[in-house]
């Protein structure tokens, strides 16, 4: 194995997959009168899958970025910005894809749904941003690691000033990457801000991974930065205010989901980092590589892409808790195995994509 490889990058990316499949299933299909927001074990799940999209994005941004950076050493930036823009663009219209009703189609039976915004058009367009800043830096890593952070930065603490954004003149193509008012899981604010973290950690692998004791170095500040986060943001803010009257940090302190999550993110960070002798698996590795197969597996068994009929649809609230944690570990084991064994999304994808690309070529010849 390569020994200059983040592979504790691949394990956080297993982990976070697997943490959405289950989450997705359980909180799709449990009865809603076992959802008690006092129990001890619901509190904990409902925790843990509060920071699965956190870690999905962060360590989204945090290897693309890394390869983009790293790309330069080779002489190959400028190809793999071109493959980033492709895959930008291929995650959005999957995600559009999954949500087509194509029956409703058929029979004549059209609205705006479909138009939603979910996290494969959110990372998508967020691997577009990386790509385009990157090259207004002229490819400088210093000045790219600063303009991450400080979009990081912005993005988290400006929350207040579009949490509630309106958008009602601008078409919903355009509006619902901005408001849930129309129904969008995702948004790009904030959670580009989360794409931006990563990147900016990815420049500092990229700057120091061969530096001595730069592992001890990262997990230690992974832990010291994470556990401020979570347990001193919230206050930071508070002081911020009281000593600058400014009400948006005030508003930042008392509702402070961002900070404390992105803490939670570098926490596990820590953990995968610090084990990755142990995590180094080749079945982890193999997971966390197939998050997009395993993404659009899941979303068509649950939801019903294309068909419209998926658990949710049959099944509905309706398990019990066992029988939604039992279905849970099946579920994750029989979506693992068909992305393994019976899907190639990514390779089929880029096989139509660039077909589509030559053909436009050499009409243009």
């Amino acid at each position: 194995m390569n020994k200059n490889r983040l592979y504790f990058i691949d394990a956080v990316r297993a982990f976070a997959i697997l943490m959405m499949l289950q989450g997705h299933f359980i909180d799709t299909l449990l009865d809603v009168s076992y959802r008690d927001e006092s129990d001890t074990a619901f509190k904990v799940w409902k925790y843990f899958r509060g920071i699965t999209a956190p870690t999905f994005f962060t360590i989204s941004g945090l290897i693309f970025s890394y390869l983009l950076i790293k790309a330069k050493k080779s002489g190959s930036a400028e190809k793999r910005m071109r493959k980033g823009l492709v895959r930008g663009f291929m995650l959005i219209g999957i995600g559009y894809l999954l949500r087509v009703p194509i029956f409703e189609w058929l029979f004549g039976v059209f609205n705006s749904y479909f138009l939603v915004i979910d996290v494969l058009q959110c990372i998508g367009l967020s691997l577009i941003l990386i790509v385009i800043i990157y090259r207004l830096t002229c490819k400088k890593t210093l000045v790219f690691s600063i303009l991450m952070l400080l979009f990081g930065l912005v993005i988290f603490i400006t929350e207040p000033m579009y949490r509630h954004l309106e958008l009602p003149h601008i078409p919903k193509l355009f509006s619902n990457y901005l408001t849930k008012d129309y129904g969008s899981i995702f948004t790009i604010l904030p959670w580009f801000g989360y794409v931006a973290f990563g990147g900016f950690i990815s420049t500092l692998f990229y700057r120091y991974l061969e530096r001595p004791r730069f592992k001890l170095a990262t997990v230690s500040g992974f832990f010291i930065v994470g556990l401020g986060l979570i347990f001193y943001s919230s206050w930071s803010f508070n002081e911020l205010y009281y000593l600058l009257d400014i009400k948006l940090f005030e508003d930042v302190a008392y509702y402070n989901y961002l900070f404390t999550r992105l803490g939670n993110v570098l926490i596990l960070f820590a953990l995968f980092y610090l084990a990755e002798k142990y995590v180094k698996q080749p079945l982890i590795l193999k997971i966390g590589q197939k998050t997009l197969s395993i993404y659009v597996i899941h979303f068509i068994i649950i939801y019903g892409s294309f068909t419209g009929v998926g658990l949710y649809q049959l099944i509905g609230k309706t398990l019990l808790p066992w029988q939604a944690i039992s279905g849970a570990l099946v579920f994750l084991v029989s979506v693992c195995f068909i992305s393994f064994y019976y899907v190639k999304t990514n390779a089929f994808v880029y096989s139509v994509l660039r077909k589509v690309v030559d053909k436009i070529k050499t009409s243009k010849q």
